[in-house]
């Protein structure tokens, strides 16, 4: 028996290619360049009977082939959702994926949960609404409510009609806001990773944990690292702490602080732990908030710690920008 004449790979494509029904075929074929697709064209008419050997040799051709080049894994899930909806159609096939490839959530959406509230919105500056609804749902309740207050106010109400009127988001619209945020997060921190955390991150989520969290964390952090736990406790401050600011400083953070915030704040203290935030008042002042905290009524302890962290958050700012001192002055606090 004589051996089989060796196939070029134009003749094992063109052969690959009559193995295929007419419509995948069509669909190769499509990809091609015209002179491609003359020259693929051209062989297919003149190959004439292809025996079982020659058909076997394409298939051993293109298998060899395919193990050389490997197949990108790159946006394989998006690859396999078109296959599958141009199989079944686009709302079965997404049926079909949410079983088959269930979503991750998206790197950059990942990042956008962690990032404080003002560096949101400064990614989020001149973006469409529509953008900003879908992320604000996406984050949780509080820092979300934290950006939409921090949106222009033109644009408050365009987001909360938009996230109102809001329908099941597709995959492919997370992936466009992932992608928007991928790019706003390079422009705005570079393409260096990101420094998240930290000392000061650390003090803050014990001050604002619930239960008695930093008798817990702090003895054991250190233990472990007692030069960390000295870092940490310096970005420590309370809302208890306040009542050691001088008066003119007191005055100064409580007129940034809005009267129904201060109120709710004051609402969860024993009558002589107000007494440093009325002696920062006049007496007339003093005796209108005190006259609000009666009318208030009852509130939850939630609420009245929510407001008390505001104010810290306030005191901290001031304290940044060297407009009040906390603590002794001596640098244990800032």
């Amino acid at each position: 028996m004589s051996a089989l004449p060796q196939a070029s790979d134009i003749e094992r494509a063109a052969i690959v290619v009559m193995l295929m029904d007419e419509a995948d075929a069509s669909s190769v074929l499509a990809h091609l360049t015209p002179e491609e697709l003359t020259l693929v064209g051209t062989t297919m008419c003149n190959l004439g009977t292809i025996a079982e050997e020659r058909i076997a040799d394409a298939l051993a051709g293109f298998i060899r082939h395919a193990a050389n080049e490997g197949i990108d894994a790159h946006d394989r899930p998006q690859t396999v959702r078109r296959l599958m909806q141009g199989a079944v159609g686009e709302v079965r096939g997404e049926h079909l994926m949410q079983r088959i490839a269930p979503p991750r959530a998206a790197r950059s959406l990942e990042i956008a949960r962690w990032l404080a509230p003002e560096s949101l919105l400064a990614l989020l500056d001149g973006e469409h609404p529509q953008a900003i609804a879908v992320l604000l749902l996406l984050l949780d309740p509080e820092p979300a409510a934290h950006v939409l207050a921090g949106l222009p106010q033109t644009m408050q109400p365009v987001v909360v009609e938009r996230i109102a009127r809001m329908g099941p988001v597709s995959a492919a619209a997370v992936a466009m806001l992932d992608d928007l945020l991928s790019t706003r997060i390079v422009e705005q921190f570079g393409r260096a990773a990101l420094v998240m955390g930290g000392a000061r991150e650390a003090a803050e989520l014990i001050n604002q944990a619930m239960g008695n969290v930093g008798a817990i964390v702090m003895p054991e952090i250190d233990r472990r690292d007692s030069s960390l736990a000295r870092r940490i406790e310096a970005e420590m401050f309370t809302f208890a702490m306040l009542s050691d600011l001088e008066p003119q400083a007191m005055g100064r953070l409580l007129r940034d602080i809005e009267s129904e915030v201060l109120v709710d704040a004051l609402k969860g203290l024993a009558e002589e732990e107000r007494q440093p935030f009325f002696a920062a008042m006049s007496s007339r002042a003093a005796d209108g908030v005190k006259d609000e905290i009666e009318l208030r009524g009852r509130i939850r302890k939630d609420d009245a710690r929510k407001a008390q962290n505001v104010i810290v958050e306030a005191a901290r700012k001031l304290a940044d920008q060297g407009e009040i001192v906390i603590g002794s002055g001596d640098n244990d606090y800032v």
